[in-house]
């Protein structure tokens, strides 16, 4: 979690390559999730070199993937970024199946949500992650 000015915040970053589907994420979980946490604050990436270099300065606190991101996928990043960082924030994929939960399994993800985005599941799924 960071801290500007005495407050602190929760940095969130969101990767798709749509930007539509970031807006989603944006507009579903807002600026504040429940009052015993920190403010969000986000970080929208469209490339999976954007994503590791977010992760490489150590300021990401949650990542939410789009699992349907191209061309590198929110799965296969998810399993890339937990082979590969330690710590690993904790981390969500968007799926648009519930038929792909085996996969966002196999990536060793903290949690998935679905898409389109529902604000209260991805909300929910946020809070218990922070918690």
């Amino acid at each position: 979690m960071s801290t500007s000015t005495d407050r602190v915040t929760v940095r969130v970053l969101v990767y798709s390559d749509d930007s539509g589907t970031r807006r989603e994420v944006l507009r579903a979980l807002g600026t504040t999730l429940h009052p015993d946490l920190p403010d969000l604050e986000f970080v929208e990436v469209a490339t999976s070199p954007m994503l590791l270099k977010h992760l490489d300065g150590g300021t990401v606190d949650v990542a939410i993937l789009d699992g349907e991101a191209s061309p590198a996928g929110g799965m296969g990043m998810a399993k890339q970024v937990r082979d590969e960082y330690d710590p690993c924030p904790p981390l969500v994929v968007l799926i648009a199946r519930d038929a792909d939960r085996w996969l966002a399994d196999w990536s060793r993800a903290d949690a998935t949500a679905r898409v389109p985005v529902d604000p209260i599941e991805l909300s929910r799924t946020l809070v218990d992650l922070l918690r």
